[in-house]
């Protein structure tokens, strides 16, 4: 029976908060802190702070963790006077990463330096294996010079080895509106994309394609229920599958102060179909998660996070 593992950060005005936290799931729908609720990995290098988690399981065995390098807590006053358009054209041009064999040991901090100083912050990593050419699709979303550091796109870039990574590439630009916080999966050939639209919907969208690096295009059946919310303030999608073949798809809500903000779940029979329905009443989590992704695990992973002492 699979298990489940979300690695997430916590929306808190301290440093602590943008770090890397685990939740685990026996079923995917009720959810359990890890380590009492305390970080399990810091940032110690660039911004010292890590937010918009990532996670796979490569097909060498290890489990790699990708991050944006911002800090918040230390750096929005500042270095960034309060403005997240000095964050977007001045943020770090790095994204962070760590590797493990077992989920409970991990490496040393390393920073991920992807295309020179025509871009912006490199924001909400996301990756994805490409079978086709047997390597790893790393996406997230910058604002670039050739817009004179506007409306953000998601740009790639490729990686075989997690140590060399190709030049970044344009993954998909939306022409009306800046588009962040992207999420790819793949189901039967097909390749779905979500990100958030900052206009022309103001809220996510989900998009679809035959090929990994698109061009792709707009599932409008998915805005049937995204129509009922307030797109202004939720972001953030990830999305797995259950054990009985359903797709499970979270938003995360920032639409309160404080304790409210958190993910909110959806299901869909199948990703190809568009159609998630809100489904709050199913699941329940110790806290606001925020911004990360879920990981498909074994029941032996399962009880070696659980039982392992992350402060020793």
């Amino acid at each position: 029976m699979q298990h489940y593992l979300f690695v997430h950060f916590k929306e808190k005005p301290t440093p602590d908060g943008e770090q890397v936290y685990f939740g685990l799931s026996k079923d995917g729908y009720r959810w359990e802190m890890v380590n009492q609720g305390n970080p399990i990995l810091w940032s110690y290098k660039g911004e010292k702070g890590v937010r918009d988690f990532t996670i796979i399981r490569a097909e060498n065995g290890k489990f790699y963790i990708f991050a944006t390098d911002l800090s918040l807590a230390y750096q929005l006053r500042d270095r960034y006077q309060n403005s997240w358009a000095k964050v977007a054209r001045e943020g770090s041009h790095c994204l962070v990463m760590w590797e493990s064999e077992d989920l409970v040991n991990w490496s040393e901090q390393k920073m991920i330096r992807l295309g020179g100083d025509d871009f912006g912050c490199h924001w909400a990593p996301d990756i994805i294996y490409d079978k086709d050419m047997d390597d790893y699709l790393l996406h997230w979303s910058s604002p670039h010079r050739s817009n004179h550091f506007g409306p953000m796109a998601i740009y790639y870039s490729r990686t075989k080895d997690f140590e060399t990574f190709t030049e970044p590439k344009l993954l998909y630009r939306k022409e009306d509106s800046g588009v962040i916080d992207s999420a790819m999966y793949e189901e039967d050939g097909q390749y779905y994309l979500f990100v958030k639209s900052e206009h022309n919907p103001l809220g996510v969208i989900m998009l679809k394609s035959d090929v990994i690096t698109g061009p792709f295009e707009r599932i409008y059946a998915f805005d049937e229920e995204m129509n009922k919310l307030d797109g202004a303030v939720y972001e953030a999608p990830t999305a797995f599958k259950m054990q009985d073949g359903k797709w499970t798809l979270f938003l995360d809500f920032f639409g309160v102060q404080g304790k409210g903000q958190g993910y909110v779940p959806f299901i869909a029979d199948r990703l190809s179909s568009g159609q998630f329905k809100r489904s709050d009443a199913e699941f329940s989590f110790p806290y606001g998660f925020k911004h990360g992704t879920v990981l498909t695990i074994t029941e032996e992973e399962y009880n070696r996070i659980k039982q392992y002492d992350f402060d020793q």
